[in-house]
């Protein structure tokens, strides 16, 4: 039993595959996480400038009436037109969330101490 016991204390190579496995994990879950908040950063600004577009659409229309008249010069028929002007809104091209400033951490909101 003796003799078990020290070849299992002399053998290191399930402790060097087991080392080098968990360091190579360990670097992948960091590139990972680097890569993703990459990504969530790229899907952000392409959603800002999907706004942007959709903020700076306008939505204005005008069509004109028509009338007919009989030879007589009453009128026939007659459909009236319209029209619409879409003003800028307050909120329109101004979202810019991925462009914040930095802020300190140990700032609460409103303690400028």
């Amino acid at each position: 039993m003796s003799n078990i016991f020290r070849t299992l204390l002399a053998d290191e190579a399930g402790f060097v595959v087991s080392a080098e496995l968990v360091l190579i994990a360990t670097i992948v879950v960091i590139g990972l996480i680097v890569g993703l908040s990459e990504v969530q950063h790229a899907v952000v600004s392409e959603l800002n400038d999907v706004a942007n577009s959709v903020g700076s659409l306008n939505q204005g229309y005008m069509y004109t009436g028509f009338s007919s008249h009989k030879q007589d010069g009453r009128l026939k028929s007659a459909f009236s037109g319209s029209s619409f002007h879409d003003g800028v809104d307050a909120c329109d091209n101004n979202s810019d969330i991925a462009c914040d400033a930095p802020m300190m951490e140990c700032m609460g909101y409103g303690n400028n101490d």
